[in-house]
């Protein structure tokens, strides 16, 4: 009598299981595609239009690759959670119709934030029925990362980069002062021997710095391992937002003074952002490599 029968009959019944289950939120994804669709559409016009938004077309392909990493403990106990499931999908139901009546004086940019939100929460309820609570809270990252798919609504939009533009022009007032270059500072004016110049709303740097946010994110989930390390990474990501942008002022502002005044208007200032952005990369870099040699010296029953 073979001894392994009954263990191998569970195994293939299990992974038929999980299977059924594949399919059923494969077809419910689907059908969310297909309800969703105009606002799908108007999403990926955004993406292509607005650099501010051009991150948004990579987010779904990230979160279903670290869906795919570490589907086995997502998907190592499943169960139908109808209550939970239904919940949400009701919700992100409501939500959309509610959003397309109360929303009509928005702008175009708000109600696509809307719209975009409640298709995550109706998917997010998909998977709880199909998976259960315990997969959803084992995809917890992946599933929150997707909503970075959301446009920022204006009025988040707006803040953040008049947050990005005050602290670049600090950054960049400092910045003169440390090389002892004279400037005299009204707001975000700034006159330099033989220039002035402008920290306006485009030097904010509102696009380079969603990328190395996001990159914050995801290298903390990728190669930190405890919660601590992982909030230490992005508390260093935040004022490199900043200072890279004023960094990028200074030097522009520097190379226009000395060198050449065309710096000011030239490629550097217009696509040589990424040389910038790189610089603060392997700043986070370091501080990543850092806290995973904090991360082996502690142990690996680190909080």
């Amino acid at each position: 009598m073979n001894m392994n029968a009954p263990r191998l009959m569970l195994a293939k019944s299990v992974q038929n299981e999980s299977a059924a289950r594949h399919l059923c939120f494969v077809f419910f994804a689907a059908l969310l595609v297909a309800a969703f669709q105009s606002p799908l559409a108007a999403l990926i016009r955004v993406t292509f239009q607005q650099e501010n938004s051009s991150y948004i077309c990579l987010i779904p392909f990230i979160s279903t690759f670290l869906l795919i990493r570490e589907r086995q403990t997502i998907f190592s106990q499943l169960e139908t959670h109808w209550c939970a499931g239904s919940g949400l999908i009701l919700f992100g139901t409501l939500l959309y119709a509610f959003g397309l009546r109360d929303f009509v004086t928005a702008s175009t940019n708000d109600r696509l934030s809307v719209e975009i939100f409640a298709m995550i929460v109706t998917w997010f309820g998909g998977f709880v029925l199909c998976y259960g609570l315990r997969a959803f809270r084992m995809a917890l990252f992946p599933a929150l990362f997707l909503c970075l798919t959301v446009p920022l609504p204006d009025l988040v939009l707006n803040r953040v980069i008049s947050w990005l533009q005050t602290g670049s022009a600090e950054v960049s007032y400092a910045g003169f002062q440390l090389v002892g270059v004279p400037v005299f500072r009204i707001g975000f004016l700034f006159s330099l021997p033989g220039v002035t110049i402008e920290v306006a709303r485009e030097c904010s740097g509102i696009h380079s710095s969603l990328a190395l946010l996001i990159t914050a994110l995801l290298a903390g989930h990728l190669f930190l391992r405890t919660a601590r390390t992982r909030i230490i990474l992005i508390l260093v990501a935040v004022p490199l937002l900043i200072v890279k942008n004023g960094i990028r002022i200074v030097t522009l502002a520097l190379l226009s003074i000395y060198v050449d005044p065309s710096f000011l208007t030239g490629s550097l200032h217009h696509q040589g952002g990424i040389v910038f952005f790189l610089v603060a990369l392997g700043f986070l870099a370091f501080a990543l490599r850092s806290l995973q040699h904090l991360e082996g010296s502690a142990g690996p029953h680190a909080v």
